[in-house]
């Protein structure tokens, strides 16, 4: 849309907040088949809701209690069984999985990627869809970062300027304007705004929290750690999104510095794996996975029954880097990495943003969650 051309990422022309549409076509057989998708998605629904409640329930009672080692297995089995049924019952049966040796091109199954307790898993963030499978595989530790106040530039409209050809005279083909071309799409930079911290959250807290900008901390209301303090006491692999909110899968947002207690590579004392997510671009009967503007009220709710109500199974593919490339790992040469060396402060960040982009094989934009929260004010004006 051309109104929100001015959130396009000037680098690489990739508008990575905008929900991807369908193709159009077969729009007839689309709209006959609504009735069917609707009693569907309803059925899909309930039986979600079915698994999700006592999920919700037995996760929210054993919480408090993981000091326990029993506990901790049985709130494991819990979270892989109720977490795939969710998945499976949303039309996600088979969720193909690769570990990606990149130095030899190719997969690399005998690499075990086993994340422990106090390890680091850092991955894209595209829709809601990957913290269920994330549960499923490891039940991990989930947190969201605190920043300081963001400052939105008052000018953030994207209207763009029209340029006119010919001669204005309101006759003939000298009146002839180019209102489709837009020689200038310009916005003002969002600032940037420092990770302060972060806050541990339930799968429930940020399944809610999916597409939205990251909380901001005013005064003494907003509680945050470290990320070392959080991994030190984390009884399970700690899950960092740097993008900080959800793109629409087209691109990757910049990455915030989240590991900036962090100066040399290889990193020591713990193991850092990199993921990353893709999903099938959206088709006439499957509508798109990627959940990058949120609901108003009962988020992710309008989008899950969107996705309950198709008739095609939902594809995903997850790409993990192998162990032995990872910035954890003791033969890891960052000149390999980056050949020019990093210039900001936060090299690991750097390394774990470039690492993704090539296993996911997508592309980095200039755009950050700041300049989300300014498309998000933007969305909500228009």
């Amino acid at each position: 849309m051309e109104k929100f051309s001015a959130f396009r990422d000037p680098g690489t022309g990739i508008h990575p907040f905008l929900t991807p549409v369908s193709p159009s076509g077969n729009e007839l057989l689309r709209k006959a088949l609504l009735p069917f998708g609707i009693v569907i998605g309803v059925a899909r629904v309930l039986v979600v809701i079915a698994v999700g409640l006592p999920y919700f329930l037995l996760d929210s009672a054993l919480s408090p209690l993981l000091v326990v080692p029993p506990i901790r297995i049985v709130k494991r089995l819990i979270a892989t069984v109720f977490a795939r049924l969710i998945l499976f019952t949303l039309g996600f049966w088979w969720i193909p999985v690769e570990v990606v040796n990149k130095r030899r091109g190719r997969t690399q199954v005998d690499e075990s990627w086993s994340p422990g307790a106090g390890d680091i898993i850092v991955s894209n963030w595209v829709s809601w869809v990957e913290l269920l499978w994330l549960a499923f595989r490891f039940d991990p530790v989930f947190v969201l970062p605190v920043t300081e106040p963001l400052q939105l530039n008052s000018d953030t409209s994207s209207t763009p300027t029209v340029q006119k050809l010919g001669r204005r005279t309101g006759t003939g083909s000298a009146a002839i304007s180019n209102s489709a071309t837009f020689a200038s799409k310009t916005r003002q930079p969002t600032p940037r705004a420092q990770v302060l911290g972060f806050k541990v959250v339930s799968i429930w807290y940020i399944l809610a929290h999916t597409g939205r900008v990251p909380v901001r901390a005013f005064g003494d209301r907003e509680r945050y750690e470290s990320l070392e303090e959080v991994r030190k006491r984390a009884l399970g692999p700690v899950v960092v999104f740097p993008e900080c909110t959800t793109s629409n899968g087209r691109g990757l947002l910049r990455f915030a510095d989240v590991f900036k207690h962090e100066r040399n590579v290889p990193v020591k004392g713990y193991k850092i794996f990199l993921m990353c997510i893709r999903y099938d671009p959206p088709t006439t009967f499957v509508p798109s996975i990627s959940h990058s503007i949120p609901s108003n009220m009962f988020n992710p709710s309008p989008h899950l029954f969107t996705l309950a109500s198709t008739f095609s199974p939902l594809a995903a593919s997850i790409r993990l880097l192998a162990p032995s490339e990872s910035p954890s790992s003791a033969t890891f040469v960052l000149s390999n990495v980056l050949p020019n060396g990093s210039e900001g402060a936060d090299v690991v960040t750097e390394v774990s943003a470039t690492l993704i982009a090539q296993v996911g094989k997508t592309k980095r934009t200039g755009l950050g969650w700041e300049d989300k929260a300014s498309f998000l004010e933007f969305y909500g004006r228009k």
